[in-house]
């Protein structure tokens, strides 16, 4: 089966996404990760992921055996209501199932990128946006900011993994998989889409809690 790559964040475990359920993990750790696989999670996002050690981290939390470390727990993902039937059984399928990516956020996690994108089991390097400027102190678009951007684009590349970012880089070269709003953002844009020329044409409210202020 082929690998999604369609990418969202979740900031807890109890609020994966509603499609393909997911988890943004704080950190590439084996409670957060293995809790996170149980739940029933097919996509797992470790962010700032600043060395080898804590990428390989990452996977071997996310994979059974022999590609990972991850141990036989219990939990939803196991119900016949989650994943208990698939054919060929949970356990036996969901390594070549599960997607991990995990995000370059700092000059560190940069100057290790090429390392970190190699480890088998990634499947996707994030560059982070925000962040990466957040850590490095460079605004987006100085030149060594877009620097940084390019390492990680290199290193994602040179290893044949998707290479990830915010969806405002939709039409960045080479970018194929991203993060995008929130839900509500989404069912915003879908509705504005839908209405057209009759967006903000109805009344507005003069009296109560979303009466223009006066």
């Amino acid at each position: 089966m082929e690998k999604s790559y369609r990418t969202n964040s979740s900031h807890t475990l109890s609020h994966m996404w509603t499609s393909v359920p997911g988890v943004r993990v704080p950190y590439a750790d084996e409670f957060q990760i293995q809790h996170a696989m149980d739940e029933g999670a097919l996509v797992i996002i470790v962010p700032t992921v600043r060395t080898v050690e804590e990428g390989e981290a990452g996977r071997d939390w996310t994979y059974f055996p022999p590609l990972g470390k991850r141990s036989r727990g219990q939990g939803q993902a196991y119900s016949p209501e989650f994943w208990g039937n698939v054919p060929g059984g949970y356990r036996e399928t969901i390594n070549d199932n599960v997607v991990l990516i995990e995000m370059i956020e700092t000059v560190g996690g940069a100057a290790q990128a090429k390392q970190i994108a190699s480890i088998p089991g990634v499947d996707a390097i994030f560059a982070a946006s925000s962040d990466l400027g957040n850590f490095s102190g460079y605004e987006q678009g100085d030149p060594d900011y877009e620097r940084l951007i390019n390492v990680v684009h290199d290193a994602a590349l040179a290893a044949g993994k998707r290479l990830c970012g915010p969806l405002a880089w939709l039409n960045r070269p080479d970018f194929t998989c991203f993060q995008a709003g929130t839900e509500t953002a989404a069912i915003e844009r879908g509705v504005a889409d839908e209405l057209g020329p009759l967006k903000n044409t109805q009344g507005k409210p003069e009296v109560g809690p979303y009466a223009a202020k006066k």
